[in-house]
């Protein structure tokens, strides 16, 4: 497998690293966080500005087409500067599964976004182990509509959005993502690792018309995009995250003087610091190798992105620990900006599922295949 990317994608990656630099500076982060605001609105301008919101859908919805791959390319380099951004809820949890299932008038969600005047984003997690829809968010056919019941956790930026995406089991025992306005649920607050507002949707007796079923069908198709998009994205994060924070500890390690020697000279340091480079690497590869397959709908999608969450949850979350400890008290000083990247890796790993159900569900998955 060839994991260079192709020019289009590599020119996606030049241009968001670029403008992510300028936007997501160390003060400009600072000055964000001391505002309070719920996302830095200047960034998320410049993005749509680029034409960077639109590049990873499809031509036909008024995007570049550079699809999952171009989404990783994108959601590595948000990760890697930790800005403040809704990108991962707008194009993962929401953009992408619109763009790919939705009606005519259901894209028309989409032109808003591509031009940063909105934000969207999608309900991956309820109670229970991630990337399942339980029975318990159900919704019960009611004239030409359905009523939606459930409860939906770790929303991201359900209050700002112009809608959100619901996926229930109709009738049938189908599975149907429903587009819903925030004003129709009731929205509460959850614990967030980061700067990104997360939410406990809960919906009781939300009525709903045909118009909001995604496709206009029930026939699951819209939930494996939204869950398999919602997995690559967070993996892609995290790919991003861990680059950051590996670059940050090098940089670190090759000027802080003990003993009169860099840390860096150190051999405990260097082993150290390739216990990072290894779990950083084996990330990279499987998300490139999942996105790939989605791109091209392979069988074996899933599992490679399952291989992808665990060490997402594991292994890196591990690694950003270690470069903590390289840092010494400074790594966990709010004042420098490390702690972000912690952050951003845990509130990843939270969002998968954590190590444990990842590496069951992968295991559910060779089992099904044996």
């Amino acid at each position: 497998m060839d994991f260079n990317l192709d020019e289009p994608r590599r020119e996606l990656q030049g241009l968001a690293a670029g403008l992510l630099a300028r936007e997501a500076a160390r003060e400009r982060l600072e000055a964000f966080e001391r505002g309070g605001a719920p996302y830095d609105a200047a960034t998320w301008t410049a993005l749509a500005r680029a034409g960077l919101l639109g590049a990873v859908l499809p031509e036909e919805a008024g995007g570049a087409g550079l699809g999952p791959v171009g989404l990783a390319v994108l959601l590595r380099e948000v990760g890697a500067t930790v800005a403040p951004v809704p990108v991962y809820a707008s194009l993962a949890l929401a953009a992408v599964p619109i763009a790919r299932h939705g009606t005519a008038g259901q894209r028309e969600l989409l032109g808003p976004l591509i031009e940063g005047e909105t934000v969207l984003t999608g309900a991956y997690r309820e109670l229970g182990p991630p990337g399942r829809v339980t029975a318990a968010a159900r919704p019960r056919p009611d004239g030409d509509g359905f009523v939606l019941d459930g409860v939906k956790t770790f929303v991201p930026y359900a209050r700002e959005a112009s809608r959100i995406l619901i996926p229930a089991r109709v009738e049938g025992d189908g599975i149907g993502v429903f587009l819903v306005e925030p004003a129709a649920v009731t929205i509460t607050r959850q614990p967030s690792a980061t700067t990104e507002p997360l939410s406990r949707v809960a919906l009781d007796g939300v009525r709903v018309g045909p118009d909001a079923l995604l496709g206009g069908t029930a026939d699951g198709a819209a939930w494996d995009t939204l869950r398999r998009t919602a997995v690559a994205g967070a993996v892609s994060l995290a790919s991003g995250v861990i680059e950051g924070a590996l670059e940050l500890t090098k940089e670190y390690v090759k000027t802080r003087e003990q003993f009169d020697r860099v840390l860096a000279q150190f051999q405990a340091v260097t082993m150290q610091i390739g216990d990072v480079y290894i779990a950083k690497r084996a990330l990279d590869v499987a998300v490139w190798a999942g996105v790939w397959r989605l791109a091209e709908g392979a069988a074996d999608t899933d599992e490679v992105l399952a291989v992808a969450s665990f060490n997402a949850c594991g292994p890196v979350v591990e690694a950003l620990y270690t470069c903590q400890h390289l840092h010494g008290g400074i790594g966990l000083d709010v004042t420098y900006p490390l702690h972000r990247y912690f952050a951003w890796g845990k509130q990843c790993a939270h969002l998968l599922g954590g190590a444990d159900d990842t590496l069951d569900a992968l295991g559910e998955l060779y089992l099904q295949e044996a």
